[in-house]
């Protein structure tokens, strides 16, 4: 079991390449494009945007109107949001999870937290952290990366002894990026309930993408391929595979938990 969470100092160009250099990433970001809109109340509220990483969805949120903090732990990673991120108004901090009670305390009418509870050693903690943030009656839009998919498609791939031995979590070193946590519906819906968060809506990101045998399809097969997983990304049970999921999460009112 890995102890430390892992920080992407030093490998910002290849996390660019690998998860955002291909249409995996067109496709992920077409996604969330698309979804957020319908499930979030995005009304150019404050935005907390943890572990932004390379600032897309701080610029996605800034364009829209909404006075954006972005908080990451890398430095390097760092750098480059604010490359992309230009004149936008995004307020970025260099500080990890875990410090933002006394960085950035809110409390906060929206947070994202995408792709980023896989990379932690403690992910449950870091749910109830961002449980402490959230405003009463705010908003999260939590991504993680799927356990059940990466099982999945390590058994496409041949892996068979691998999934057998359940032994999917990578670890934290070199220039491998496979995430330390992989994190199952299950737990996410355990640990959300155990602070009384709501989850509203849930979809799977990439559900048919990775599974393709033609790693490097032509535009006329992407577009189609487009279709498919915005028409089936919250249909059950194929959003189950998505690569991540994404949920849109509530924290309730005072009021609504009163007897």
């Amino acid at each position: 079991m890995t102890t430390h969470d892992r920080i992407f100092d030093g490998l910002a160009d290849k996390f660019a390449a690998s998860l955002y250099g291909a249409a995996r990433g067109e496709l992920r970001l077409a996604l969330l494009d698309h979804l957020l809109p319908r499930t979030l109340p995005l009304q150019g509220q404050p935005v907390l945007d943890i572990g932004g990483g390379l600032g897309q969805m701080s610029a996605w949120l800034a364009h829209r109107g909404h006075a954006v903090t972005l908080a990451e732990p890398s430095e390097e990673m760092l750098g480059r949001a604010r490359e992309t991120l230009g004149d936008a108004d995004v307020d970025c901090l260099a500080v990890p999870l875990q410090a933002l009670p006394d960085h950035a305390p809110g409390p906060w009418p929206l947070i994202l937290c995408h792709a980023v509870l896989e990379w932690l050693a403690d992910p449950r903690e870091a749910i109830a952290i961002i449980d402490g943030l959230l405003a009463p009656g705010g908003h999260l839009s939590l991504m993680v990366f799927n356990r059940d998919a990466l099982r999945f498609s390590n058994i496409v791939k041949g892996n068979l002894g691998k999934a057998l031995d359940d032994r999917l979590e990578g670890t934290g070193k070199r220039q491998r990026l496979t995430p330390i946590s992989p994190l199952t519906h299950a737990q996410v819906g355990h640990w959300l309930a155990e602070r009384k968060l709501v989850v509203e809506h849930v979809a799977g990101i990439r559900v048919f993408h990775d599974y393709l045998r033609e790693r490097d399809p032509d535009e006329a097969t992407l577009a189609r391929l487009f279709e498919l997983e915005r028409r089936y990304c919250d249909v059950d049970p194929h959003w189950r595979l998505g690569r991540y999921l994404l949920y849109s999460v509530r924290k309730p009112l005072q009021s609504e938990s009163c007897p």
